[in-house]
């Protein structure tokens, strides 16, 4: 909200009489939780173990009845020093634990996002959580962790958290890799968290055989899904489990921000990220709300801390107009310091430049 107030005055400070419309977004990355919290969403704290099993406070948003989510709350990457970092080890039970305290808040519509994670447990800790039961061949309980489910014989769901079944979920994935094989969890994402390419074939093995037993428990083989290999396949266990919609994160926020609504009528909008770069061009909010602003003939301005030449070009081809924030050079900390300054100054330029439109979102 500080981000969009700051363009506001800005744009205000030109154009006086503007009806200018404040639609916080985020793409359900870092970010989000704070982004609703600042929009006047209620927050909440549990605590719940982190990737390797320490306790932790996490905190999320609870707006109306629904509560939005961030799995790096619990199971993040961040959570961890880049020694500590073990894929064979980290689990998602704590972000199970966020969600079975937002069942508990009353919560009947989840809004998940599964960005940074420090896990490639299958999501089977975050099942744990909510009542599943991973066992062996003896029909011993297994924790829910890479290197203990090498030995996975069944996937026990009987006791699985029944309020899921009465809730809306929507986990929100910016990327379309699958469960297994080069392209999978494991392979793509194994390295950042720690795993070594003989611990990228094990947990692929792992991963295997935790599909191939939830088809058997379920009946339902979702390790194609695009999406499934998110957040070390997260997002593939919810969906299997939970009937969770994989979804990409910027629409799912639209949709809860009524940006369309906002954008109907609109004369220009004003949006923007902290780098402009080639990952803008997928699934993030500046090509998200692009979209959105493009079906209803709106131009576009977006702001960036810094811009990519070869990212502004295509951009530029989609009808987006990228405009720096920073004036001159600026050290990364200074420019942090002054954000809503130098994003009040950008806006005001772009008012002046661009002449009152007949509305503003």
């Amino acid at each position: 909200m500080t981000v969009a107030r700051a363009i506001a005055g800005g744009l205000r400070s030109v154009w006086p009489d503007a009806d200018v419309r404040l639609v916080p977004m985020a793409d359900g990355g870092d970010g989000t939780v704070e982004a609703f919290l600042a929009a006047g969403a209620a927050r909440r704290t549990a605590s719940v173990r982190g990737p390797l099993g320490a306790s932790l406070e996490a905190v999320y948003a609870r707006d109306g009845e629904r509560a939005i989510i961030e799995m790096a709350a619990a199971s993040g990457l961040a959570l961890l020093a880049d020694p500590e970092r073990d894929a064979c080890r980290a689990t998602t039970y704590g972000t199970g634990e966020l969600i079975r305290s937002a069942l508990d808040d009353g919560a009947r519509s989840i809004v998940l996002g599964i960005g940074g994670s420090a896990t490639t447990d299958g999501g089977a800790g975050a099942l744990a959580a909510l009542g599943v039961r991973f066992l062996d061949e003896d029909g011993l309980e297994l924790s829910p962790d890479p290197a203990s489910l090498e030995a996975l014989a069944r996937i026990d769901a009987a006791n699985l958290d029944v309020r899921l079944a009465a809730t809306t979920f929507a986990i929100a994935c910016d990327v379309d890799n699958p469960l297994l094989g080069p392209h999978g969890a494991a392979a793509v994402y194994g390295p950042q968290k720690g795993a070594s390419p003989a611990d990228i074939a094990f947990l692929d093995g792992v991963l295997a055989r935790l599909a191939d037993c939830a088809l058997r428990e379920t009946g339902r083989d979702l390790r194609d899904l695009p999406g499934a290999g998110a957040a070390g396949g997260l997002g593939w266990a919810l969906a299997t489990f939970a009937g969770a919609a994989l979804e990409r994160g910027v629409d799912v926020i639209a949709r809860i921000r009524h940006l369309d609504d906002a954008l109907a009528g609109a004369g220009l909008c004003v949006t923007g990220e902290g780098r402009i770069d080639r990952q803008t061009l997928h699934g993030k909010v500046v090509a998200g709300v692009a979209a959105l602003a493009a079906a209803h003939g709106v131009p576009v301005v977006a702001f960036g801390g810094s811009i990519e030449v070869e990212a502004e070009a295509e951009l530029a081809a989609r009808g987006i107009t990228c405009m720096p924030i920073v004036p001159g050079p600026l050290e990364l900390r200074e420019a942090m310091r002054a954000a809503p300054e130098l994003l009040y100054a950008a806006a005001a330029r772009c008012a002046r430049l661009r002449g009152a439109p007949a509305a503003t979102s």
